[in-house]
């Protein structure tokens, strides 16, 4: 066999060892997002968890139990669907893996069968006395020099020859190696789910002995959550008068009607308002910890389909003690102090106003101008409930806006 230089090996064998690392460990595009949704979704449950179990569970409703345990078994049921596409995306990973290694291991035995008639024939004329004779042998210079031409260029393909059997060789073990890793991935990713699949159903258990337990005293829980959206829609419609107050105030003010349907802006709240439009969807959350309780619209009631929820904004679940930040800088328009100690803080944004509801302490007063993440007050919780939930509201020129499509991430 002829030797291959060191030298030249070099940069060829560190090419591909660089390659085969970059394969042995990396993921691709696709299976790396759903790993980061997976480990966040896995985050959002342990946090929510935690939240909740700041109030004592003997003390706590059966209703917010059960929407507790509605929340939980959604996110759950995300967490097994986003855990089924990796699985699923490593197995086709896997059997494109086996394809390729099956390929790879065909080359290499070819390549082997070739480099081993080569070596055979080389040996046979290994000798320099017989390459001599092969080129004394030539009827003129030409074909001498043709005949040397071969000579070297036989030399160089065996050289090659063994380079390529060597780089296919770490390539074929690194493979393997990935193989083998993702096999490993696939069956923890399966032992995962089997898990959450078992919480689940768990869950699903626990829903049904709560909904058995609510329907002996039906009719008592329905009269509470109507009694509670009467006492939301109060509210409501004061902050609902405010903010048109103000809008017909701006437009008196302007000499314009004050049943205009919009805000008569100065030039610096129309800057201000343009401002808040380009942040749609990047706003940052009011508190720094929370999660999405009650999404913005009608709802169903979780424990009567026929009962109807109103939530003209999102209620948010967080820690105790956690405090409230403004999601864009504006004028603290008005505060609401009612009877109840619900307090609520109005900022306003030029024709947008955000409300901040369920504040126990608040830091501001009437008129301060605020900055984007400025504190505003300390969410308030429940004593019934042990809950600490932050009622979230967005307005744009008298109606409601989803927060969702202008908060970072709430979807």
């Amino acid at each position: 066999m002829i030797a291959i230089k060191n030298t030249y090996l070099k940069p060829f064998l560190t090419t591909t060892l660089l390659f085969c690392v970059f394969i042995g460990y990396s993921q691709s595009a696709k299976q790396l997002e759903l790993e980061n949704r997976r480990q966040e979704i896995k985050r959002q449950i342990q946090q929510y968890e935690s939240m909740v179990s700041q109030g004592r569970k003997d003390e706590r409703s059966l209703i917010s139990v059960l929407e507790d345990l509605n929340y939980k078994s959604t996110v759950r049921r995300n967490l097994i669907s986003v855990t089924n596409q990796q699985a699923n995306l490593l197995t086709r990973e896997i059997n494109n893996n086996q394809k390729t290694i099956s390929k790879l291991r065909d080359r290499l035995t070819l390549l082997k069968e070739e480099y081993a008639a080569m070596v055979v024939k080389s040996y046979k004329s290994k000798s320099e006395q017989s390459k001599v004779m092969f080129l004394l042998s030539s009827s003129n210079f030409q074909q001498a020099y043709k005949r040397l031409q071969y000579i070297k260029q036989y030399a160089d393909h065996q050289k090659k020859q063994g380079e390529e059997i060597k780089g296919k060789t770490i390539e074929l073990q690194a493979l393997n190696q990935n193989l083998l890793k993702q096999k490993q991935d696939k069956e923890a990713l399966i032992k995962e789910n089997r898990v959450a699949k078992d919480k689940l159903e768990q869950e699903r258990k626990e829903q049904e002995n709560l909904m058995a337990s609510i329907k002996k005293d039906l009719n008592t829980y329905v009269a509470q959550i109507r009694v509670k959206q009467q006492e939301v829609n109060k509210i409501d419609k004061e902050i609902e008068k405010i903010i048109r107050d103000a809008m017909a105030a701006s437009n008196v003010k302007a000499g314009k009607s004050k049943e205009s349907k919009t805000f008569a802006l100065t030039p610096e709240d129309r800057k201000l308002a343009a401002s808040f439009t380009a942040n749609k969807g990047k706003l940052p959350w009011p508190v720094e910890h929370g999660y999405v309780k009650v999404r913005y619209g009608i709802q169903k009631s979780p424990i009567d389909k026929t009962v109807q929820i109103e939530s003209n904004g999102v209620r948010i679940l967080t820690n105790k003690g956690e405090k409230v930040r403004a999601v864009f800088e504006g004028t603290v328009h008005s505060i609401m102090v009612p009877k109840n100690g619900n307090n609520v803080v109005l900022v306003q944004h030029g024709n947008f106003f955000t409300v901040y509801k369920n504040i126990s302490k608040i830091y501001v007063k009437k008129g301060d101008k605020i900055s984007t993440k400025q504190e505003i007050g300390e969410v308030l919780t429940d004593k019934s409930s042990n809950e600490t939930i932050l009622w979230f509201i967005i307005w744009k020129d008298g109606k409601t806006q989803n927060p969702a499509h202008w908060i970072n991430k709430m979807n």
